[in-house]
C-alpha cells in the first residue's frame, strides 16, 4: 500500500495511501466537538461520520493495541503509528457495543475487519459516532493529504501520508541534566488514560524540553508520544510516575503529576491545549504537527492552485463624525448613493459578458441594497443629529449588517456579506475613493476576511488564481461569482490565514477546503499533475461531449441538462447536451415584488426554446415554490411543516390565475422548440387531473397542439401509483433529491442528517424500480431529474433500473456520457438487482464501486 519515489537531487519521498476504514462522510477534525482531536493534540488526520459499523484496516499494518474498551486500536505502518478511534467518549461504554476482531501483535491487510461494533447502540449511549483517524508520531509525517466527501470503506482513499526523510525520525540524544522522579500518583480519571487524556499528556510534555516518561510497575512510554501512553494500558485507580531528565525536568515532572491526578476532563483539555501553545519553552513545531501547514474551511468553488498570498484589506475609517450641515451631508449621500448605482451596472453588464447572465444579477439585487429603507433612514436620522454623511452611513449599514449574521438561516446571514459590500462602496465614494480594484500582482491566491461580491467580480482572471476567506460560506455570492468565473474558492477559513505574509508560497484545494502553505517542490508537482490529469479529462470529455451516450452492448441513453435561466440554455448545445430535463422557471419568479405577466414568461421560454433548436427538449417545470421557497407576494400561512403543506402544485392549484398565466406562456412558447411541461409534487390523481384539465382547456383556447405533460415523480405516493398515472401522464420525471427527503422521512436541508440522506438508498431505488415499471406498461419514458442524474457513481444503478434519460447540471453532462458509454447495459442490471437488496445507500455505492470502479 506504499507508492515509494523518488525526485532527482532530493531525499526519497514515501507516501502511505491510507483506506478509509469505514463508510461514511469525511469531516475535517477542526469541526470535532472535542478540543483534543480538533486541536491535533492527539495527532493529525480527519474524523467520519460513519455509515458502517466495521472498522477496516486501512492499510498492510501490525496491531500495536487494542483497547481495553474495543473502541480504538492503533496500528504501525512504515514507521507511522495510526489510531482509529471509534465515536467520542465511547471509553466510558466500557466495550459494551464493541467487538474486537484483532490482538496486540497481529499483523493485518489492508481491508482487513479490525472493530465492530454496535451503531445504533453506540450513537445513543455515547456523545457521538464521528471516528478519527490520526497518525499520532507527526514528527515523522512532512504531509497529510485528506480526502473529501463520501468515501466507501475499503476501497476509497482517506488520506495520502507523505512521511518525512523517508521514514520514522530517530529518537534523539539522552539529554542532559538530573533526573527528576515524582511520588506515585494515583490517576483519578475513572477511564484511566485512553486516547484523550493520552493527547493532553503528550501536548503537556511537548512544551518542554527534557526527556519525560510516565513509568507503571516495570513498563515506561515516551511522554511526548499518545501511542506509548495508551501502551501502558493505564487504568483509573492505578498509580504511575513521571520521571524526566534535561534542563527543565523539574517543571516538566510538576506539570504531568499535576496533569495526572486531576479527572483530565474536557476542561483540562482546553487547559492543555492552550498551555501547549506557549512558545518559549518549546521548540517551533513541525510542519506535520501543524496539521501539515493546511488550514481548513469550507469548498466554496472547485480546483486546486498554487500561488502567492495576497492579503486584501479593506479600510472603512472615518476621520470626520460630526458635521454642522445636515442639507449639505444628505445631498452628499444622495450623490454617492447615485453613483454607486452607475459602478454596479457597469459591473453588472461586465459580468454579463464574463460569466453569465444570473451572476450578473447579483449586481442588480446590489442596487436594490442601496435602497434599503432601513439603512436609508437610519443614515438620514443620524444626519439629522449632526453626523457626518460618511459616519451616518457607515454606522446603518454595518448594524443592519449584523442584524443579519444574527438570523439561523445561513442564506440571509450570507447576504450580509453583500451588504457590507454595498455599504463600503458608497462610502468610498463620500470619503473620496474611486472604488478602483486593488492592484494584485501575478500568481496570485487573495486571502481576505470577507471578499465582497464586487470584489470577486473585478478579480483579473490573468493574475488570480484562487481566494480564500475566513468568513462566508459555500452559499455567499462571492462563491457563486467564483464558481461561474471558475476560480477555486475557499469560504471560512481557518483566520490564521490573515495572519500568512504577503508573497507566502501556497496551495489552496477547493475541492477539500483547504488552504496549505509552503508546499515543497515534490508537493508542487504532484498538485501540477492533478490540474493537468483533471483537465485533460474534462477536455476529454469535452471533447467527446457530441457523441451519443450509448452503452458498450448498444443502449442509447438521453443525457439532457437541468437550467435555470436562459444563459445556461445557451451552453446546453456546447456541453453535448441533448435538451433540458428541468427548467427550473423559479427564476422568473425569485428576487421580485410581483409576478412576471404572460407576456414576460412568453418570451423568457421562447428564448430558451430557440437556444436549445428545434431537435432538444425543452422541459419546463411549473412554479415550483412554497415550504423552503416562499414568494413575497404570494402570501401563505405559517406551517408547522412547510414541505409537507402548500408547496408545488398544491401552491399554484390554489392560486388559479398565477398558475393559468405560467400554463398558457409555456404553451405559448411551444411553437418555437420542442416543448413539454411537467408538474412538481404530484401525490394524487385528483391534482394530476385538475392540472391536465387546466393544460387542455388552455391549449384549446389558444389552438395550439398538444405537447407532453408529465409529472415529477418526488412523492412515494406517485411511485407506488405510477401504472396509474401512467395510463394518463405522458411521462415521468424522478426528482430524487425530494423523493429522497419524504421516503427516509429526513429533510436533506438539515446538516446533521445530510450524510444519511443518500438517494442511492434502496429504498428510493425500489420506488424508481415501481415507477419504470408502471411506465413500461403504457409505453411512457421516465427520466430522473435530480441530483443523483449526476452523481457517476449512480448512473449504472439507474441505467440498470431501466430509466431512458438522465438530466444533469450543465457542467456535469460531459462526464454522464461519458460515463454512461462505459458501461453495459447487461452489467447495470446485475448492478441494479444487487442494489435493491443492499441494506443502505453505503453498501450500495460499495457494489457499483466493486462492479465498475
Amino acid at each position: 500500500m506504499t507508492a515509494p519515489g523518488r525526485t532527482t537531487g532530493s531525499p526519497p519521498v514515501e507516501t502511505l495511501i491510507l483506506l478509509s476504514p469505514l463508510s461514511g462522510v469525511i469531516v475535517p477534525l477542526d469541526r470535532v466537538p472535542d478540543a483534543v482531536f480538533a486541536q491535533r493534540l492527539a495527532g493529525d488526520g480527519v474524523s467520519l461520520d460513519p455509515l458502517s459499523d466495521r472498522v477496516l484496516a486501512p492499510c498492510d499494518a501490525r496491531v500495536l493495541q487494542v483497547h481495553r474498551a474495543n473502541h480504538a486500536a492503533t496500528l504501525s505502518a512504515r514507521g507511522l503509528e495510526i489510531v482509529i478511534h471509534v465515536g467520542l467518549d465511547t471509553v466510558n461504554l466500557k466495550g459494551e457495543g464493541f467487538r474486537a476482531l484483532v490482538k496486540a501483535g497481529d499483523d493485518v491487510r489492508a481491508g482487513q475487519p479490525l472493530l465492530a461494533f454496535d451503531a445504533d447502540l453506540v450513537a445513543r449511549r455515547a456523545r457521538s459516532l464521528l471516528t478519527q483517524v490520526l497518525v499520532t508520531n507527526v514528527d515523522s509525517v512532512a504531509s497529510i493529504e485528506p480526502a473529501s466527501g463520501l468515501v466507501t470503506a475499503g476501497r476509497d482513499v482517506l488520506m495520502r501520508v507523505v512521511i518525512a526523510g523517508g521514514g520514522a525520525r530517530p529518537e534523539s540524544a539522552e539529554p542532559d541534566g538530573e533526573v527528576i522522579e515524582s511520588a506515585p500518583i494515583v490517576v483519578t480519571a475513572e477511564t484511566g488514560l485512553h486516547a484523550r487524556p493520552a493527547a493532553m499528556l503528550a501536548a503537556a510534555a511537548r512544551r518542554f524540553s527534557s526527556d519525560v516518561r510516565l513509568v507503571r510497575g516495570a513498563s515506561e512510554a515516551n511522554a511526548r508520544s499518545v501511542v506509548s501512553i495508551m501502551a501502558l494500558e493505564v487504568a483509573g485507580g492505578d498509580s504511575v510516575r513521571v520521571v524526566a531528565r534535561g534542563p527543565d525536568a523539574a517543571a516538566a515532572v510538576a506539570t504531568i503529576a499535576e496533569l495526572l491526578a486531576s479527572d483530565l476532563t474536557h476542561a483540562n483539555a482546553d487547559r492543555s491545549a492552550a498551555s501547549s501553545s506557549v512558545s518559549s519553552p518549546a521548540p517551533a513545531p513541525s510542519a506535520g504537527a501543524q496539521s501539515d501547514g493546511a488550514l481548513r474551511g469550507v469548498a466554496a468553488s472547485p480546483g486546486v492552485a498554487i500561488g502567492n498570498v495576497f492579503q486584501l484589506r479593506h479600510d472603512d475609517v472615518v476621520l470626520e463624525e460630526r458635521a454642522s450641515d445636515a442639507n449639505h451631508e444628505r445631498r452628499a449621500l444622495d450623490s454617492a448613493i447615485a453613483a454607486a448605482h452607475l459602478q454596479l451596472e457597469a459591473l453588472r453588464a461586465r459580468l454579463a459578458t464574463d460569466a453569465d447572465d444570473e451572476k450578473a444579477a447579483i449586481f442588480a439585487a446590489h442596487q436594490e441594497l442601496l435602497e434599503d429603507p432601513e439603512v436609508l433612514d437610519r443614515a438620514e436620522a443620524d444626519i439629522r443629529s449632526g453626523a457626518s454623511a460618511a459616519f451616518a452611513w457607515r454606522r446603518a449599514y454595518t448594524t443592519q449588517a449584523d442584524r443579519l449574521l444574527t438570523l439561523r438561516s445561513q442564506l440571509l446571514a450570507g447576504r450580509a456579506a453583500d451588504l457590507r459590500d454595498v455599504g463600503r462602496r458608497v462610502l468610498h465614494l463620500l470619503i473620496g475613493r474611486d472604488g478602483a480594484p486593488h492592484e494584485v500582482p501575478p500568481e496570485s491566491i487573495v486571502v481576505a476576511e470577507e471578499l465582497a461580491p464586487s470584489d470577486a467580480a473585478s478579480l483579473d482572471r490573468t493574475r488570480v488564481r484562487g481566494f480564500c476567506t475566513t468568513s462566508g460560506s459555500a452559499t455567499s455570492h462571492a462563491a457563486i461569482l467564483a464558481r461561474g468565473l471558475g476560480i477555486p474558492a475557499v469560504a471560512g477559513v481557518d483566520p490564521r490565514a490573515l495572519d500568512i505574509p504577503t508573497g507566502t508560497r501556497v496551495v489552496l484545494d477547493g475541492d477539500a477546503g483547504l488552504l496549505r502553505t509552503s508546499p515543497t517542490p515534490e508537493e508542487e508537482a504532484r498538485i501540477a499533475a492533478r490540474i493537468e490529469s483533471n483537465e485533460r479529462r474534462r477536455i476529454s470529455e469535452l471533447s467527446a461531449a457530441a457523441q451519443p451516450a450509448t452503452t458498450r452492448d448498444g443502449h442509447r441513453v438521453e443525457v439532457v441538462a437541468n437550467i435555470g435561466d436562459a444563459a445556461e440554455a445557451r451552453r446546453v448545445p456546447d456541453v453535448g447536451g441533448e435538451g433540458v430535463g428541468l427548467l427550473r422557471s423559479e427564476f422568473l419568479f425569485m428576487d421580485r415584488h410581483d409576478a412576471p405577466d404572460e407576456e414576460e414568461q412568453a418570451r423568457s421560454y421562447e428564448e430558451i426554446a430557440r437556444a436549445l433548436g428545434p431537435d432538444r427538449i425543452l422541459v419546463i417545470r411549473t412554479l415550483d415554490v412554497g415550504g423552503d421557497k416562499p414568494l413575497s407576494y404570494v402570501p401563505m400561512a405559517d406551517e408547522a411543516n412547510p414541505f409537507l403543506g402548500e408547496r408545488g402544485i398544491r401552491l399554484t392549484l390554489s392560486r388559479p390565475q398565477l398558475f393559468r398565466t405560467q400554463v398558457r406562456a409555456i404553451l405559448r412558447a411551444s411553437r418555437a422548440g420542442r416543448v413539454a411541461i411537467m408538474f412538481p409534487m404530484i401525490a394524487t390523481l385528483a391534482e394530476w387531473r385538475a392540472a391536465r384539465e387546466l393544460v387542455e382547456r388552455e391549449r384549446a383556447t389558444l389552438d395550439l397542439p398538444p405537447i407532453q405533460v408529465g409529472i415529477m415523480v418526488e412523492t412515494a405516493a406517485a411511485a407506488l401509483l405510477a401504472e396509474r398515472f401512467a395510463r394518463e401522464a405522458d411521462f415521468f420525471s424522478v426528482g430524487t433529491n425530494d423523493l429522497t427527503q419524504y421516503t427516509l422521512a429526513m429533510d436533506r436541508s438539515n446538516p446533521r442528517l445530510a450524510p444519511q440522506v443518500d438517494a442511492l438508498h434502496p429504498a428510493v431505488l425500489r420506488l424508481i424500480e415501481r415507477t419504470v415499471a408502471g411506465a413500461r406498461t403504457h409505453g411512457r419514458w421516465v427520466g430522473v431529474c435530480g441530483a443523483l442524474a449526476g452523481d457517476l457513481q449512480a448512473v449504472p444503478v439507474l441505467l440498470g433500473l431501466g430509466v431512458d434519460e438522465l438530466s444533469a447540471d450543465v457542467p456535469i453532462v460531459p462526464a454522464v456520457k461519458a460515463r454512461v458509454r462505459a458501461l453495459s447495459l447487461q452489467e447495470c442490471r446485475a448492478t441494479a438487482q444487487e442494489a435493491l437488496g443492499a441494506a443502505d445507500g453505503a453498501e450500495v455505492r460499495a457494489i457499483v464501486a466493486a462492479r465498475h470502479g
